[in-house]
């Protein structure tokens, strides 16, 4: 594509997310589309970053997507579909396989939406991942439930986060959970519940290659946090350490295993307290949520939305890409739900708070500093005062149609 041409940038967002990703588009002088539901119309989206907005009542009901998007062709040549949001990614690839639109398919994004298909796809090329079955065979869940120890887990395969799992502790309560789920059953995957520590890596990917990645550490497991209530935190890892080099190791097999292209992607994996292995859990085809791109820019230097869309760019045109050069600062995060309607974050004034969420009924700061020590001590002092000051709870939900 010679230079200069403009490309017409299709978005879609189920959930708030993606201003910089957009913002970049715009700024590199493309014209941006942006597809969201009702509900989310009036979000603060960068309208100066937008050429066009279409609202749906739910971006999870198809045909109607394909429809409104086909309608959409009919007057603007598009030139390539970017899905924001997690819950779209697997729509997004079935939006291009039928379309014929650049990028992954329908088949290549189930990897990065499915649990069970990245297990498979994982444990085939030789990654660790925790013992698993899938649920249609009750043969075979009787087999995996006398070899297995309990806890289990019982995950759906294609929601998002710590969304719909339940944990088990004795075969009874997986027989009444399968009779609730009914015809549905066949959507989930069982896995042994393996305790750890949990920690995630954020990837940018050309040509099938990690061309930038971040490896992080949660301050709890998102499960325990999405079910038990309570703060999430995370921060960043030094990268020359043991641990980060074996958690990118892992997270680059991973993302071969899995077919990813170019994008970015947000992987997570468990370190075992029993055996100290590295085992991996799952790997979406989007930026992480919760702040954490924000965390890992602070850290880094590298804005992850902004660098994807310079990457899908580069894919779209067949031109080369670089990744920017990155420093390794320390950087930790905290995102609660808060009981207040806006809350009052002045109490924290270290010179290390580099951001402050503003988000109604939400508290969230972020810790940056080239003392690694120093974040980490910040960090652990604000998990506690957080909950004090600030912390509400909500009841966890089981599927995006409850949210």
């Amino acid at each position: 594509m010679p230079m200069g041409d403009k490309l017409t940038f299709l978005c879609m967002a189920s959930y708030f997310k993606g201003v910089d990703f957009m913002k970049s588009v715009k700024a590199m002088g493309h014209y941006v589309l942006l597809l969201v539901p009702e509900k989310h119309r009036d979000d603060p989206w960068p309208r100066e970053a937008i050429d066009e907005i279409f609202v749906l009542p739910s971006l999870q009901k198809m045909p109607d997507v394909l429809y409104t998007i086909a309608w959409m062709m009919r007057g603007r040549k598009i030139d390539t579909l970017v899905a924001l949001d997690d819950f779209d990614v697997e729509t997004a690839g079935l939006l291009r396989a039928h379309l014929r639109l650049p990028g992954m398919g329908e088949t290549a994004a189930r990897a990065f939406r499915d649990k069970l298909t990245m297990r498979e796809l994982a444990r085939e090329a030789g990654v660790r991942v925790p013992e698993y079955t899938r649920v249609t065979n009750y043969d075979e869940l009787r087999d995996f439930m006398a070899r297995v120890p309990s806890p289990w887990v019982l995950k759906p395969r294609s929601e998002a986060s710590a969304m719909g799992i339940r944990k088990l502790h004795e075969s009874e309560q997986l027989w009444r959970a399968l009779d609730q789920l009914g015809d549905t059953q066949s959507y989930f995957v069982l896995e042994q519940f393996v305790p750890g520590d949990v920690f995630h890596v954020d990837s940018l990917v050309n040509d099938g290659v990690p061309v930038f990645a971040y490896p992080s550490v949660y301050a709890r497991p998102p499960m325990n946090v999405y079910h038990e209530g309570g703060v999430f935190g995370s921060r960043t890892l030094d990268r020359n350490s043991a641990l980060a080099q074996g958690l990118l190791e892992i997270n680059k097999r991973t993302l071969k295993a899995l077919g990813m292209g170019h994008g970015a992607n947000h992987a997570e994996f468990i370190r075992g307290h029993a055996d100290g292995e590295l085992y991996f859990l799952e790997c979406a085809a989007r930026v992480g949520g919760a702040n954490i791109a924000e965390m890992v820019e602070h850290a880094s230097g590298v804005n992850l939305w902004a660098e994807w869309a310079r990457i899908e760019e580069a894919f779209i045109t067949g031109r080369s890409y670089a990744a920017p050069a990155s420093r390794d600062h320390a950087a930790g995060v905290l995102v609660c739900l808060a009981r207040q309607q806006w809350p009052d974050l002045s109490g924290y004034s270290d010179a290390e708070i580099v951001f402050r969420l503003h988000k109604e009924h939400h508290a969230g700061l972020i810790v940056s500093s080239p003392d690694a020590d120093r974040v980490e001590t910040l960090l652990n002092a604000y998990l506690e005062r957080f909950a004090v000051d600030f912390l509400a709870t909500a009841p966890p939900k089981n599927s995006i149609t409850e949210m």
